[in-house]
């Protein structure tokens, strides 16, 4: 079943990846994440990724001339794709490709805030299903960024969240972060923090961040690091979770992330809780 953005306006709807092989990517994220994949409606250079019959993710296939960083992508839903890169330009955003026109329908584009951190927006149809924190979507969105509060300015001007419109997103102020929610409900969340720093770190620059569920923690690391992907932060924890940063074979950055077992019985919790 699909629905119109319209009716989940602002929020996200999707997230992607641009891999530079196809299948590759297939089986690395087959193994790490247990996805199984069909054709997209896009062409056989894009398939969607999906878990126990449902939709997770869409992976592409990089066209080999393009020297660009392979990374997950999220999109969020837009009304009106055209007026959505406007208001993108206007607040000195950059617009990288698009708007877009699809022949399955639906129009999108990809941009950056003004901090560089790339987003999508797509205007059309979309799964009624996908949530992210809700089924087997992304677990959690999460912009890492200099300064959260600016940022949630942008983004609610862009996305129109917080406003008077009904059925818009909603921000708080929590714990130093910036939580968005769509229908009550936490699904990204905005930190401010070091993105430039002397050391190493997964975060050299303002990103969005996917996170995705797995069962268990250690088996699917191992499994990522069997087949070329490797981590890239110290595992961390919260009362309810554990989670670690990761880069794929391409460079890609994701996060995965899992219940922790206390006592043998497994602790559940949204990653909202971090």
């Amino acid at each position: 079943m699909e629905i119109s953005t319209r009716d989940v306006f602002g929020a996200p709807c999707w997230v992607s990846l641009m891999a530079r092989d196809l299948g590759a990517a297939q089986r690395f994220y087959g193994a790490v994440v247990g996805w199984r994949f069909r054709p997209a409606r896009l062409g056989d250079a894009f398939s969607v990724a999906e878990l126990d019959g449902d939709p997770v993710a869409g992976i592409g296939a990089l066209a080999g001339d393009l020297a660009v960083p392979v990374a997950w992508t999220p999109y969020f839903a837009v009304d009106d794709a055209d007026v959505a890169v406007g208001r993108v330009r206007e607040r000195s955003g950059t617009i990288a490709v698009g708007p877009v026109s699809f022949e399955t329908g639906g129009r999108a584009a990809l941009v950056a805030d003004r901090d560089g951190a790339v987003f999508g927006i797509w205007e059309g149809r979309v799964s009624a299903g996908w949530r992210v924190g809700s089924g087997h979507a992304p677990a959690w969105l999460e912009l890492r960024t200099r300064d959260a509060f600016e940022s949630a300015i942008f983004y609610g001007e862009v996305l129109e969240w917080a406003t008077e419109r009904t059925g818009c997103c909603e921000v708080s102020y929590e714990e130093e972060r910036v939580v968005l929610r769509q229908g009550g409900e936490p699904v990204a969340r905005l930190d401010s923090g070091p993105v430039e720093q002397a050391s190493y770190s997964p975060y050299t620059r303002p990103r969005w961040q996917v996170h995705f569920r797995v069962p268990e923690l250690d088996p699917a690391v191992a499994a990522a690091e069997a087949l070329g992907g490797r981590t890239v932060s110290d595992p961390a924890v919260s009362e309810t979770e554990r989670w670690v940063a990761l880069r794929d074979p391409d460079g890609a950055l994701f996060t995965l992330t899992a219940s922790r077992t206390a006592g043998g019985s497994t602790v559940t919790g949204g990653s909202g809780s971090r």
